[in-house]
């Protein structure tokens, strides 16, 4: 059975000071697609309890949204949760891909954290999947390949759009737009054709989604990777 690293943020605060997190349907949708097929771990910068963005507990965690709502009661998830990997002591070796939970948290902190650089790049480096949704595709700015290049030049990708960001009035909650950022990389970024529609990019081992909508398709492109690296 593959093993997939699944990376929270662990910041709870944006630049504007509004409460944040990881974004609930971002972790529990593509959880449920592969779980059934795949041994998960959870890590995140800090370890343990990484937060939840309580407004997407809010919206998302009612009878309406299943997997949501079993995400939050979950005992599996919560010991996962609980007992959450410190990213300093992940050993890339132990996984075949690395899935990056969204969220404006991994803007705040991955984006901007050494050893989530290092351990992007690693996974690279090692052959192994690199999947992220939404704001998760910030972790992957500090990835660079073995001539030191950015793992997303010259690559496919997508994550939060600008015009996405700029309806939600969050321009000034992060440090940089991921759209511009992915460009000023090198990356070839890509959209939907309305806002927060589902879109996912797979660019060989690279696989990213743009919005919480793009959550579960992410999920099923990753399991589809895993199942063909076989």
């Amino acid at each position: 059975m593959p093993s997939v690293l699944f990376v929270f943020t662990s910041a709870d605060k944006t630049l504007t000071g509004k409460q944040t997190g990881y974004y609930l349907p971002e972790a529990a949708h593509p959880y449920y697609v592969v779980s059934p097929h795949a041994s998960i771990d959870f890590a995140s910068p800090k370890g343990p309890n990484p937060p939840v963005d309580e407004g997407s507990a809010r919206v998302f965690g009612f009878a309406e949204d299943a997997g949501c709502v079993k995400f939050l009661s979950d005992e599996t998830v919560k010991e996962k949760l609980s007992t959450a990997k410190k990213l300093s002591d992940v050993n890339v070796k132990d996984y075949d891909a690395v899935f990056y939970v969204g969220g404006h948290g991994p803007a705040i902190d991955l984006s901007q954290d050494p050893i989530n650089a290092k351990l992007v790049s690693e996974f690279w480096n090692s052959g192994k999947i690199v999947s992220a949704v939404c704001h998760g595709t910030a972790a992957l700015v500090g990835g660079v390949d073995a001539e030191g290049k950015s793992i997303l030049l010259g690559r496919n990708a997508t994550g939060f759009s600008n015009a996405e960001e700029i309806a939600i009035d969050a321009v000034k909650a992060v440090p940089f737009l991921l759209e511009d950022k992915i460009v000023e990389l090198g990356g070839k970024y890509a959209k939907a054709d309305g806002l927060w529609k589902p879109k996912v990019i797979v660019d060989g081992r690279l696989i990213t989604g743009q919005n919480p909508a793009s959550a579960e398709p992410i999920g099923h492109a990753l399991l589809k990777a895993l199942t063909d690296a076989k």
